[in-house]
């Protein structure tokens, strides 16, 4: 007997959920599961965990930081860069901050909680960190001394030309010192909380300053990674850290020196991405090898 075709086609298209149920549902996860326990990679597939003292204290391929419980670097241990997921390396909030080179201007409400930054005062504020705590030149073209963006607000006689009738520092609020006295012949103005100087009529100006074209603290130790996870630096925000870590736990910078190559890794099949420092492996060893005094 001929079934009708509307019924035919019902059983084709539930053949076909079948079929597609066993291929994709169960032999393609199983067969997943069977090459993540090929010699070689069943670490990667448990999430290359890493062990101290017989303890989980992280993974390989998850940064952490090294910070005490108020936030601030431990000097004896290597620090990783920013990351912008969730309160710092949070994998279930893995994100990047979709700020671009284009935030230049903080939000400086009358709230400090609504209060935001703009990536050029963060990549700012972190060079300056950085910069004090290896001993370093943390300066940086467009930032104040105190570590925000040096951007004004600049107000003109005739709109966008015309003499400068006004200049007001956007990134900076009493007490701060404006990071330049004067602009084109009239006195800088600091930012008051809650003032919008953008829909006033102010053109936004950074300023470049006389900080070198090259900083000492390299981009990798200013910026987060894409994924905010990244457990690698470079080896020149590594290099920077050397002598303070040495001196932290009573060793010789060469001796750190090698512990830093040894967990130094190439780049991906020879040409890809950049040479990078495991931090939490660096740092295991260094407790192992070096302990803190």
């Amino acid at each position: 007997m001929r079934l009708p075709s509307w019924l035919g086609q019902h059983l084709a298209a539930l053949r076909a959920l079948l079929v597609f149920t066993v291929l994709l549902g169960l032999a393609y996860p199983l067969a997943l599961v069977a090459a993540g326990r090929i010699p070689g990679l069943d670490g990667k597939a448990h999430g290359s965990l890493v062990s101290a003292s017989g303890q989980t204290v992280g993974s390989s391929l998850i940064g952490q930081s090294f910070t005490d419980a108020a936030g601030n670097p431990v000097p004896r241990y290597f620090q990783s860069r920013p990351s912008a997921a969730g309160d710092g390396y949070d994998p279930t909030s893995t994100a990047a901050s979709n700020l671009g080179p284009e935030s230049v201007v903080d939000t400086i409400a009358t709230d400090s909680e609504e209060s935001t930054q703009s990536l050029l005062t963060q990549v700012c504020q972190r060079s300056k960190a950085v910069g004090d705590l290896d001993g370093i030149d943390g300066r940086r073209p467009y930032c104040t001394p105190d570590g925000v963006g040096a951007v004004l607000a600049v107000f003109r006689a005739d709109g966008l030309t015309g003499a400068v009738t006004r200049a007001v520092s956007v990134n900076q609020t009493s007490p701060a010192t404006p990071f330049l006295a004067t602009y084109q012949g009239v006195p800088v103005e600091l930012a008051k909380p809650g003032e919008d100087y953008v829909a006033a009529g102010g053109l936004i100006t950074p300023i470049r300053g006389d900080a070198p074209a090259d900083p000492a603290v390299p981009a990798d130790a200013v910026t987060a990674s894409g994924s905010g996870l990244d457990p690698h630096i470079s080896p020149a925000y590594a290099e920077i850290q050397v002598a303070r870590v040495a001196r932290e736990r009573g060793a010789e910078p060469a001796a750190v020196r090698r512990l830093v190559d040894q967990y130094t890794t190439g780049r991906t099949l020879g040409f890809m991405g950049e040479p990078g420092v495991n931090v939490l492996e660096l740092n295991l060893a260094l407790d192992e090898q070096f302990p803190a005094r």
